[in-house]
């Protein structure tokens, strides 16, 4: 997710400002969560579609809007992991490991504070059993208005549970685009 660019989805992320990325703390283990799953909205985790639109929405609104982060933490399984790579003053690449609780805290009253609406432009699935794999390309804008040109594109890498009732988010992984790392033409809309 840029959501995941360091904030979800994506997002994750949920998830891109760089500038957050690039103040994160060094890797370390990541903690975990400490509050409870909250119940899910039935329609939110339905299906592959509906907890993807969930991830983007609940990390997307206006500045001084706040997200619903019940919502956020609800479609993630516990101890999910939202883990941005970031390029190192040296050139090599390294993540960040955050718990959703660690999301959270990390990047939203970021999210918040400055606007952020990221969306998906294209999706590329796998899965076998109960396991599905999501490369979802995504844009981020500070506002909802689509003409507005986007200030970070990338790919999150979603990773998804079916339990038998319902999907879950395990893991986001996602990296933004830059000069030398631009999204490849098979990852983007024809």
């Amino acid at each position: 997710m840029s959501f995941l660019r360091p904030f979800l989805l994506g997002t994750i992320v949920l998830a891109s400002p760089a500038a957050l990325v690039a103040q994160a703390p060094a890797v370390r283990p990541p903690s975990v969560d400490t509050l409870p799953r909250p119940a899910a909205n039935a329609a939110d985790v339905a299906s592959v579609d509906a907890i993807i639109k969930t991830l983007y929405d609940v990390i997307s609104g206006p500045a001084g809007a706040k997200r619903d982060w019940n919502r956020f933490r609800s479609i993630m399984a516990p101890n999910a992991r939202l883990m941005p790579a970031r390029v190192l003053p040296n050139g090599k690449a390294d993540v960040v490991m955050w718990s959703a609780d660690d999301y959270v805290n990390a990047a939203g009253a970021r999210l918040e504070q400055m606007g952020f609406f990221e969306r998906e432009i294209h999706r590329v699935t796998e899965s076998y059993g109960n396991v599905t794999h999501v490369f979802s390309t995504y844009e981020s804008r500070r506002t909802a208005d689509l003409s507005e040109k986007p200030f970070a594109r990338g790919i999150n890498s979603i990773q998804l549970l079916r339990d038998g009732d319902r999907w879950w988010v395990v893991g986001i992984f996602w990296d933004s685009e830059r000069p030398g790392n631009e999204i490849p033409a098979k990852y983007l809309p024809q």
